[in-house]
């Protein structure tokens, strides 16, 4: 898949969730890039098509990667920017309403 069509993907479904917006948190877990060892992250916001979080290593756009929240299975995405040591990414596909809903009355919950 070329990387426009990532990038057009991600669009719409940041346009397609704005009735679910991204929520800032800051949720320790763990970070994989394709071929990579894990590292200890934290995700700074989420929303059903994607997330951000910390990276001090360079993640170049387009790597496939997986994070790992705490409790759940690893979710696959895709590197669409990286700056400054944070790089943002769009999951390959949605989460889960439940899942997302879940997650964010969790954390809003002061777990961390």
């Amino acid at each position: 898949m070329s990387l426009h069509n990532v990038v057009g993907r991600y669009e719409i479904a940041a346009q397609e969730d704005r009735s679910a917006p991204r929520t800032r948190l800051a949720i320790r877990a763990q970070l994989r890039q394709s071929g990579g060892r894990p590292f200890q992250t934290i995700v700074n916001d989420l929303s059903l098509s994607g997330f951000s979080a910390t990276s001090v290593g360079r993640m170049h756009v387009g790597t496939v990667c997986w994070l790992t929240l705490p409790g759940l299975e690893a979710l696959q995405a895709e590197v669409i920017w990286w700056e400054d040591s944070l790089c943002g990414c769009a999951f390959a596909s949605m989460l889960s309403s439940i899942v997302h809903d879940n997650v964010i009355a969790r954390y809003r919950a002061g777990e961390i």
